[in-house]
Parts: structure tokens; sequence; C-alpha cells
């Protein structure tokens, strides 16, 4: 049997924004809307609008009522297209989040997810988000996670468990780290029975070089779409939010209340 649900298209931007320079990465976004008017959701890496980058983030961190996000959601709405895409945020309280915002095809904004688990030097530049985020854009439920979350199985299993009907993960992952996101991308769309949008910056950063590899996995953790890990791209992935459980259990509602451990102690 199957959950009859709408397909959806999603458009995967594997592409590598220029460093400190959020107006030709906003440029970007606009050109490649243009020319994307088919697919209902386009999706663009982590951090995509300033570039990759802990020294220049204070310099860099949009709000949320600023310019520029205005002329993402004018953009948006213009071609009727939903969008996720990586910004540092700069919050009310004046902190800056590395965050996932998400535009729906009207051009208003969904939610704006803030990453809870910072890699490695991150923490010294951005503060931690305090909750998980599931989003409605083209009508579909969409559980929002960033890089580093998708290696805690927790996460997914979270927004899946909070009626997420899709997971979409945008990435800044670097050498030599390409093969572990690969897994868990898959692994995370398996154990959840939710298919996965992954999507990684490509090339040579400020201090890294990112590995590419984007994605689209499928309910049953197979690789549907995939794009290449060495340079930019733009793939389109025909998204079946159906749950098949003919052949696989449907983990999810198969799931029991996790018991106590039991200890000696």
């Amino acid at each position: 049997m199957t959950r009859n649900t709408a397909d959806m298209q999603v458009a995967l931007a594997q592409q590598c924004p220029v460093v400190a320079d959020p107006d030709t990465n906003l440029a970007t976004v606009e050109t490649t809307l243009a020319e994307q008017t088919e697919a209902d959701l386009v999706v663009w890496p982590e951090l995509f609008l300033p570039g990759y980058t802990i020294a220049r983030v204070d310099t860099l961190a949009e709000a949320l009522d600023g310019e520029r996000v205005n002329r993402l959601r004018d953009v948006a709405a213009k071609y009727d297209t939903a969008l996720v895409i990586g910004i540092a945020e700069r919050c009310d309280n004046g902190h800056i989040a590395n965050s996932a915002l998400a535009i729906d095809r009207d051009g208003r904004i969904a939610g704006c997810y803030r990453k809870t688990q910072l890699f490695g030097d991150e923490a010294d530049a951005f503060t931690p988000g305090e909750t998980l985020e599931v989003v409605e854009l083209a009508g579909v439920r969409i559980g929002l996670m960033i890089c580093f979350d998708i290696e805690f199985p927790e996460i997914s299993r979270a927004l899946a468990a909070e009626s997420a009907e899709l997971l979409v993960s945008i990435s800044a992952n670097m050498r030599p780290f390409g093969p572990d996101h690969r897994l868990f991308a898959q692994a995370r769309a398996l154990e959840n029975r939710r298919p996965h949008i992954y999507v990684n910056q490509v090339g040579q950063g400020e201090a890294f070089l990112f590995t590419g590899d984007s994605c689209y996995v499928d309910t049953a953790g197979r690789v549907r779409v995939t794009s290449s890990p060495h340079a930019e791209a733009l793939a389109l992935a025909d998204v079946s939010l159906a749950v098949e459980t003919e052949t696989r259990p449907d983990y999810l509602a198969l799931r029991r209340a996790v018991p106590p451990i039991h200890t000696d102690a």
C-alpha cells in the first residue's frame, strides 16, 4: 500500500558562492529562479548568500526584514517558486545564526531554521538554534536541516515524527567528509521513510574544498538524482512523497516508545 501524496519538482542548486559578496550571490539566485520556473522549490547550500565564512559574519548577517531578504521574497513571488537558502541571520537579540531561510512561492517567509549542531569553529561565530522547524512550502511540509545536523539521527526523526513529508538539508561539507554525508543522506531517508533533498556547496571556498555530491534520496534510501562532486550543477528531482510499504516497513508507523535501559548499577 502507499500513502498518496502530491509530488513536487525540486531544483538542487549546487553552486559556488562568492565569499563576502552577497549581492553577487543574490544575483545568481535571481538568475537561477528565472531559468527554473517549472520547479516548485529551488534549494541552495548552507551560507550561500554570504558565502561560507567564519571571520566576517558580523558584517554579512541579514535581518529578516532587510533589503536582501525582501529581494528574495520578491523574486520568489515573481516566479511563483519556493526557495530554501543558507544565510547568516541577524537575530532580534543581536546574535547571529547559521540559518536556512524558507520562502514560499507567494513571497511569504515560511520559516527560518537556525542550525542547532554547529561544527568546529562555527561555534565561535554563530549562536546555535534552540528549536527544530517544519515549514510548508508549495503545499508540502518540509523538515529543515543544515550540514552537521544530518549526522545526528534524532534530529531527522523528530522532524519526521512532527509530520514532515520531506527532509531538506543544506550543506557546506568539505573534504574528507564527502562519503560520510552521502551515507547520512541515505540513512536519514531510509530510517524515516521520508524523501531527502541534500544540497551541498562545491569548489574551493575561503578555507575548505567543498565536495558537492548533492542528491535526492527516495523513501527506500535509493539515490535517484545526483550531482557531480567536482562542478557546479543544477539538477532537477521529481520527488515522490509516497511511502511504499509492501517491501519495506514504515518505521515511523511501527515505532514504539523507546523503553528504559536496564543496568546493574
